[in-house]
């Protein structure tokens, strides 16, 4: 019998699990002018979009006490704490077990102002040997879309350089994406970032 999914399914992995250290209070939270908390404004574009959204959170929190849908899978682990590559390789260890998704797009936590038009531009440009990654004026950004063929890659990442060594050592796979949208830039990382949004 012939599978209903689309033959490209991506899931979704938002890293939320740090605890804004620049911005001096706990960012996820902050409500912005439209009332939603600035963690669920960044989830409201992969949980419009994506059938499968995994969410790492630190391992003492829920995602009721957040607000969050129900439908959201979360990611927790010890290790998260010590910075993003411990929560890439905790997400991408849950991912190559529990999903049949074949790529996964790598989201942040504080970057709610991504387009819609850009994660269906990255989508169509998925595939399971592939990396692909949205730029603004030459710079890239995120979410970083990567084919299933490197998850295990992921999820041996561990320290606070994110994802930067899987895609220096696969400068062959990668797909850069030019976009029109600030938004695959703009991160929340002070208040005065916040200001700027």
């Amino acid at each position: 019998m012939a599978s209903e999914r689309p033959a490209q399914a991506v899931a979704a992995l938002m890293l939320a699990a740090g605890y804004s250290r620049r911005f001096g209070a706990d960012k996820r939270r902050l409500v912005l002018g439209d009332g939603r908390s600035l963690l669920a404004a960044s989830l409201a574009l992969p949980c419009s979009m994506l059938e499968e959204v995994w969410l790492v959170l630190r391992p003492d929190e829920s995602i009721t006490e957040l607000g969050l849908p129900a439908s959201i899978k979360l990611v927790q682990h010890p290790l998260t704490a010590q910075g993003m590559g411990h929560s890439l390789a905790a997400g991408a260890e849950r991912l190559l077990v529990e999903s049949d998704a074949d790529s996964v797009a790598i989201f942040l936590a504080d970057m709610p102002s991504i387009h819609r038009h850009s994660l269906e531009a990255l989508m169509a440009c998925a595939a399971s040997n592939r990396i692909v990654l949205p730029s603004h004026q030459d710079k890239r950004g995120h979410p970083v879309v990567f084919g299933r063929d490197f998850w295990p890659q992921l999820a041996t990442l561990g320290g606070d350089a994110g994802a930067k060594a899987v895609l220096q050592h696969n400068a062959e796979a990668l797909h850069i994406v030019e976009l029109d949208d600030p938004g695959v830039l703009q991160d929340i990382d002070t208040p005065a970032d916040l200001i700027q949004l």
